[in-house]
């Protein structure tokens, strides 16, 4: 009797020690061969890839009324918002310092085409008198030549003159063009300072008919862009309404922002002209533009976030960790695998679900997730044209982003979500044939 109760108390440890021993590798297989990811089929759809720059609108043609001279504005006949027309008139200037010059120039040019008239008929007299030999040829050639110092003296009065009147016209700044006055930035009283270099701006005209944004595109996406490419344009002022335009202009020098800095950023200016422009634009509202430079219609395409990247022997670093996990080498093994990794170049890859892996059948439930070697084209928003590697109607893993990018290898089990909107559409077809029995 008490042999056997000693042979109960070994053996009762033994066997707790054994059902937990099975239990801890049982659960760590099932951990390790339990990932849980989203998936999809692959359709055709269009990809459209766009830049997105952002801007401010301004008006495509913007004439700045500056003045050459100064003096105190004395009149304003428009205020902002006003239309004006070509050749309106739109500030004076004080006179008081022009007035008077031109009324001596012009003194000046009555003076003188009066002398010229007088020594022009002297000279007339003189050579009819030549003619008769009345007067010697010496007299003839000082009247010509008091005639010809007369008309160029006239010359200059006549030049001061138009200078005058040029300087004198300044005075009265008119419109150049059609257009509304978009900015007035002196009162009347003000000083007007004019020069040839830095004029001050008294006002700004555009035609608010033909707007366009101004956007700065990086270099890296402006090589992509043409001129007449299409544009979808949203302006912050005008919420859930899309305008459209075209590329106008392209600059061919770039602007650098923090220079010799690591935030150097190097931008390229970009004109985008708005077709059919709101009544109510402004000059200097923001503006997103999407520039639309590529479309590829019916592409088989992939979720952006279902691209990542492996090392290219996958393969073999497949079989080299399922080796490892049976004979249990843990935290060793990760180190070896990263270091090993670390040596082969990475390629871009999607993992394909399949049920079947070599001469294995997945079990009921589950899938192999096979690395597929992808080449993509260019990108929408939201997905990648697919230049080889994957066809239409296959599944691909699309999440999560943590099993995507480090956890899954090719040749794992794992448990499929399908994508919400094929499960829709299932039970969306369920509920149809439901309704059609219990009709029936």
């Amino acid at each position: 009797m008490l042999k056997t109760l000693k042979k109960k108390k070994v053996w009762i440890p033994l066997l707790i020690l054994t059902i937990v021993i099975t239990g801890v590798i049982i659960s760590k297989a099932t951990s390790d061969t339990d990932i849980n990811v989203d998936a999809e089929h692959i359709e055709r759809r269009n990809i459209v890839h766009k830049v997105n720059a952002s801007g401010k609108i301004q008006p495509e043609e913007e004439v700045q009324i500056t003045s050459t001279i100064t003096g105190w504005i004395t009149e304003i006949t428009v205020a902002e918002g006003d239309t004006v027309q070509p050749g309106q008139h739109l500030i004076s200037i004080d006179e008081k310092q022009y007035r008077p010059v031109y009324n001596q120039t012009l003194s000046q040019v009555k003076s003188a085409e009066a002398n010229l008239n007088k020594v022009r008929s002297q000279m007339d007299r003189t050579k009819t008198l030549y003619s008769q030999k009345l007067i010697s040829k010496q007299e003839l050639e000082q009247i010509e030549t008091s005639f010809e110092i007369a008309l160029s003296q006239a010359e200059q009065a006549r030049a001061s003159l138009q200078r005058a009147k040029d300087e004198l016209s300044k005075t009265r700044l008119t419109a150049p063009k059609y257009g509304i006055v978009t900015s007035l930035t002196k009162e009347e009283g003000e000083m007007a300072v004019g020069g040839m270099f830095n004029p001050m701006v008294l006002m700004s005209i555009a035609d608010l008919s033909y707007m366009e944004v101004l956007v700065d595109v990086n270099e890296n996406d402006v090589v992509n862009i043409d001129t007449g490419d299409t544009t979808e344009i949203e302006i912050d002022a005008f919420p859930d309404t899309m305008f459209y335009g075209v590329v106008s202009e392209i600059a061919h020098t770039a602007q650098s922002l923090n220079m010799g800095s690591q935030e150097q950023v190097t931008n390229f200016k970009v004109k985008v002209r708005i077709l059919r422009p709101p009544d109510k634009i402004r000059p200097g509202m923001s503006s997103t533009v999407n520039i639309i430079t590529e479309t590829i219609a019916d592409a088989v395409s992939i979720p952006i976030q279902s691209l990542t990247s492996r090392p290219e022997n996958y393969e073999k670093l497949a079989k080299k960790k399922k080796k490892h996990k049976k004979r249990g080498w843990g935290n060793k093994d990760e180190e070896d695998e990263n270091s090993y990794m670390g040596k082969e170049e990475n390629i871009d890859i999607v993992f394909v679900l399949q049920d079947v892996f070599g001469e294995e059948t997945a079990p009921e439930g589950k899938k192999y997730a096979l690395v597929r070697p992808t080449v993509v084209g260019i990108d929408s928003e939201t997905h990648y044209a697919v230049q080889s590697g994957i066809e239409e109607d296959e599944i691909i893993v699309t999440g999560s982003y943590r099993v995507l990018s480090k956890e899954l290898q090719h040749g794992m089990l794992v448990s499929v979500n399908m994508d919400d909107k094929e499960h829709d559409e299932e039970i969306h077809s369920n509920s149809k044939i439901s309704n059609t029995r219990s009709g029936s």
